[in-house]
């Protein structure tokens, strides 16, 4: 038989040999080396050739593509084992980018996915995947930031009713069932988790509620599904003022709808942006700016308690995660964001030509700054500002009315009049 040059990368699954495809049984065994974490080569070594070399790539990931090169330039047949399907949150798509796809053959199984679905008796066709293979960032908290290990799952519960994911030994399903009740999703979603797929101890634990998983130990390794209601949704963004939580007895101290609705049109937010929110308020621009941003991340300030205090519960409320609120004066704290796409100053607290000297600064190109301003000396400051920084700048003046009823007939009371200023950095404009 004449067997390909290429590297073979075979899934398997803790059943071993019993569950490999007889081309896979072919492959390896003819292999010279054979490369794999020590799990797998033990499941396989029995069928192995008596010349055959094996390499245990535990804690040497990164120099499988070394390992494979040099075998094949010395003539040898190679297999990579790896768990179910590599093509499923895998090695088979960075192995194929270090050695090149022509140079791979992908001899998949069955994925622990699909035999965990089989396992609890339900569809997965409308799943969405997700992994907590990520460094150990400790417990989940309100207003963590996508660098922490659970911020790319936490978004997919955001997002998705049904969501599958592979644990890991710190990030384990009682660790993400208290993320759950933190996030406020611990009164709906029902927890499913697999153990042990295809080994003799395999145990299923179907349909609990988070509280009780929070408190458990599960086997290891194990696979998570978490299932909810489907969100009842809400608009994106425009939502009635009387709907946040405002500091009282002074309502109002919020960017009413009509400016909020214009300036998160001017600052053209792109679904994986990075936003700030400078001078908070409420909370009103900077959770409506995460809603259009699902994939992306709101950092908001905000000096006044009260206030933060009533983001915050708005936030819970609609259950935002994608937001992280810090109590402060700016620009004190803004050197330890992230650059920005889209910067909205709702308030500047004295600060305002030092506050666009920076942003202009750490925008991206093709990012947008916008201010919203109710008194002309901070008008004049800003555009200033923003003529001494070579900005591109246009202004908006928003005059809006609002019925009211007068006995049996309505009346239009004028809103103060707002100033929407929108800016980019002169460079960016062509």
């Amino acid at each position: 038989m004449s067997w390909p040059e290429s590297c073979a990368l075979i899934g398997i699954l803790d059943d071993g040999w019993a569950g490999l495809s007889d081309s896979a049984r072919q492959r390896l065994a003819v292999a010279e080396l054979v490369i794999g974490a020590g799990r797998t080569l033990a499941l396989v070594r029995p069928w192995l050739s008596a010349t055959a070399m094996t390499r245990d790539m535990d804690g040497a990931l990164g120099e499988l593509p070394d390992w494979v090169l040099s075998a094949r330039a010395a003539g040898q047949r190679v297999v990579v084992l790896a768990t179910g399907d590599p093509l499923c949150h895998g090695i088979a798509s960075w192995l194929t980018s270090r050695l090149g796809r022509d140079d791979v053959d992908i001899l998949p199984n069955v994925s622990t996915l699909q035999l965990a679905f089989a396992r609890f008796k339900t569809p997965w066709q409308d799943i969405r995947i997700a992994s907590c293979h990520r460094a150990d960032a400790g417990e989940w908290f309100v207003g963590a930031t996508p660098t922490h290990g659970l911020y790319p799952l936490m978004r997919a519960i955001a997002m998705h009713p049904r969501v599958a994911l592979f644990t890991s030994p710190e990030n384990n399903p009682a660790r993400l069932a208290r993320a759950l009740i933190t996030a406020g999703y611990g009164d709906e979603a029902r927890i499913s988790i697999a153990c042990r797929l295809q080994m003799p101890d395999e145990r299923l634990f179907a349909d609990l509620a988070a509280d009780e998983v929070a408190a458990m130990a599960f086997p290891e390794p194990n696979i998570v599904l978490v299932e909810r209601p489907a969100s009842p949704g809400g608009p994106a963004f425009g939502r009635e003022d009387l709907e946040y939580r405002q500091r009282s007895p002074e309502k109002g101290l919020i960017t009413k709808q009509e400016a909020r609705a214009l300036s998160l049109a001017k600052l053209r937010i792109q679904p994986a942006a990075v936003v700030w929110d400078i001078g908070a308020g409420a909370g009103s621009v900077g959770l409506e700016a995460a809603r259009l941003a699902p994939f992306g991340h709101v950092w908001a300030i905000e000096k006044n308690a009260a206030d933060a205090a009533n983001a915050r519960s708005n936030a819970a409320h609609w259950r935002i995660g994608n937001y992280t609120l810090v109590e402060g004066r700016a620009p004190l704290g803004l050197d330890t964001w992230p650059d920005p796409d889209a910067v909205f100053i709702g308030g500047s607290g004295g600060e305002l030509v030092v506050l666009i000297e920076q942003v202009l600064a750490r925008l991206k190109a093709g990012g947008r700054l916008v201010m919203n301003f109710v008194t002309l000396e901070n008008l004049a400051t800003a555009t200033a500002a923003l003529s001494e920084c070579n900005a591109v700048w246009e202004l908006v003046q928003l005059q809006a009315s609002r019925s009211q009823p007068i006995l049996d007939m309505h009346r239009l009371a004028a809103q103060n009049p707002i100033w929407v200023v929108t800016a980019r950095r002169g460079e960016d404009c062509s």
